[in-house]
């Protein structure tokens, strides 16, 4: 008798994990769509009393379109694209939602990323969210449940990360970006992507926080018809950049550790990726001729 009923309270939790899976992943789903994005960031606090705090900064994006390009009942890969109008469109960031997945790319700061193993109890019936530069290069994952709060759907995580591209661009004072990422999903209106970020940095071991900062990303869904320019876009692209991840995929099953070039001859990656995807969409580069040039490509960046 005692076998039967701890077969049945087995069964019972199997059957109640299968079944917050599949709702944890219809959450998912809802971060794809058509959006208005609009991102803000504040510096809130320092321990410098001599920090001079960066302006704040309000960046209206126009469009973006999230979609599904693979798809299972544990892992959904979703692209980014930016609609800056019906003919520039930006491939933008991607996104991979796995389910219980034991393995992660530590960001352990200055463009070095190390594979971490993860043991079966942090990650039992969480989401794990990869998040992935234009390049589909690492940028940074963690892992979290989704949970339901007064009336919104929410998932939380904090990880390490680089700096962003706002940043990156105009300072080299810190090399983390300690974010709590924390998503917040409002039915079918979209969702608020809310940030708690610490800036530090790490040096010879030791961590020094430089400031705190407060960001704000809004996604308000809008008619699917706003966002064909995209979905035209992605037509003529999307074998290119299946390649591009292919190759990245290839090269993260053989290696433990990335570590990239911020730049060859004065050009980051993705100005190299982008401007291979025009001549691939204009018929000049042919699939052939695309995969080795990757190839070739990805081994001048790694070190």
């Amino acid at each position: 008798m005692k076998k039967i009923i701890g077969l049945l309270i087995m069964l019972a939790w199997v059957a109640g994990a299968q079944a917050q899976k599949v709702k944890d992943k219809q959450y998912v789903d809802k971060l794809c769509g058509c959006f208005e994005v609009e991102f803000k960031y504040a510096e809130t606090f320092s321990p410098d009393e001599e920090y001079k705090y960066h302006k704040r900064e309000r960046i209206v994006a126009g469009a973006e379109l999230a979609f599904p390009i693979e798809t299972s009942k544990k892992k959904i890969v979703m692209q980014h694209l930016l609609i800056i109008s019906d003919s520039m469109i930006v491939k933008h960031w991607r996104e991979d939602w796995t389910y219980e997945d034991p393995v992660i790319w530590k960001f352990e700061g200055d463009n070095v990323w190390t594979k971490t193993p993860l043991k079966p109890a942090e990650v039992k019936g969480k989401w794990t969210q990869a998040v992935w530069e234009v390049s589909d290069a690492p940028r940074y994952f963690g892992a979290s449940n989704w949970v339901e709060q007064d009336g919104k759907i929410v998932w939380q995580n904090t990880t390490d990360a680089p700096l962003p591209r706002r940043e990156y661009t105009k300072r080299s004072d810190y090399n983390i970006l300690r974010r709590t990422n924390r998503l917040v999903i409002d039915g079918d209106k979209g969702y608020v992507h809310e940030q708690d970020n610490k800036k530090i940095l790490r040096k010879d071991g030791q961590e020094q926080l430089l400031a705190e900062e407060k960001g704000l990303n809004t996604y308000v869904r809008k008619p699917d018809s706003e966002c064909e320019a995209g979905k035209a876009y992605w037509e003529k692209t999307k074998d290119y950049w299946n390649s591009v991840r292919k190759v990245w995929d290839e090269y993260l099953a053989t290696h433990d550790k990335v570590s990239l070039k911020s730049k060859v001859d004065g050009k980051v990656m993705y100005e190299y990726l982008f401007a291979m995807a025009k001549d691939y969409s204009t018929g000049s580069l042919k699939p052939d001729d695309a995969q080795k040039n990757l190839h070739d490509l990805l081994q001048k960046f790694v070190l």
